[in-house]
């Protein structure tokens, strides 16, 4: 399996191909974005005009877009998955919502491909370095199949069951907890903006003691800068936050941390700032403190 169709060269998507292309895959790759795909030649890969395009011999089919909408319009509009030869692979690779990850499946399935529910975790960083987490769920044979791709672009690629949405389902635990950390991270420190600590000297006492973890490492520097690069925006805990609560309804399973969480994103989101960096809910905080 040596020929890649790549949809969805955004934020992770990009150097998820390049890390693909030095593998020594052979990369066709479609974005709405023509900047994407310029770099994405001048990477070594190919341009394809179309999703269709893209998926025309492609044995393995990556699919790192938004949300399962898009995901379906990628596969099925324009007939684009009938481009894809018999057998090839479909992986989408995207958070979404465990129940319409079946419902993609079910289809992809019926037209003769194969699928793989593989969402991963990493963030920009992780795609960067091709050290993302893949949970992966498809039969065992079809993820045999498909491992050396996803191992191009992660250090763990974990086969967490074989029927889909089931590795959505691991994700929407993981996305529980991202979603959580970030916001306890920015309470902790809006707390010691509020009573005049200085945050800077707060946030390295904090990351070497037992308080610290992985988030607040990460998105802490990044709360006390004024207009931190984007890595992760605020619109994405808003929608992965809002698959968690989903399952949560579906399951009648008790979750009031992610529904904080949640309203702390969506009115960050709310005052206009859903494109700002996912660290940048803790104006949420300020505005609550007046010290924003």
């Amino acid at each position: 399996m040596r020929t890649v169709a790549f949809v969805g060269l955004g934020a992770m998507g990009r150097p998820m191909a390049r890390n693909l292309l030095r593998a020594g895959f052979q990369l066709r790759g479609f974005d709405v974005n023509p900047a994407a795909l310029e770099e994405l030649e001048a990477a070594g890969g190919t341009p394809a005009a179309s999703a269709r395009e893209a998926f025309a011999g492609a044995e393995a089919i990556l699919l790192m877009v938004v949300n399962a909408a898009q995901a379906e319009a990628v596969l099925f509009s324009d007939g684009a998955l009938g481009a894809a030869p018999t057998g090839a692979v479909v992986c989408l690779m995207a958070t979404c919502p465990p129940r319409q990850v079946q419902a993609i499946a079910e289809r992809v399935v019926a037209s003769g491909r194969r699928f793989v529910d593989a969402p991963v975790s990493g963030g920009v960083v992780g795609a960067v370095a091709g050290s993302l987490t893949i949970m992966a769920a498809a039969p065992a044979g079809t993820f045999a199949a498909v491992r050396p791709v996803l191992e191009a672009l992660g250090s763990r690629t974990l086969l967490v069951g074989d029927q889909p949405g089931q590795g959505a389902t691991v994700k929407t635990v993981n996305q529980l907890l991202c979603g959580v950390h970030i916001v306890v991270a920015a309470e902790a420190l809006s707390l010691a903006e509020k009573i005049g600590v200085d945050t800077a000297v707060m946030l390295d006492i904090l990351t070497g003691t037992s308080a610290g973890s992985w988030m607040l490492k990460d998105r802490g520097p990044r709360m006390l800068e004024a207009d931190p690069e984007v890595t992760s925006a605020v619109d994405i805990f808003v929608k992965d936050l809002g698959i968690v609560l989903e399952a949560g309804r579906e399951t009648k399973a008790a979750l009031p941390m992610t529904a904080l969480a949640f309203q702390l994103f969506n009115a960050t989101s709310g005052r206009g700032e859903g494109a700002a960096d996912d660290s940048q809910v803790i104006r949420a905080y300020r505005a609550l403190n007046g010290t924003g």
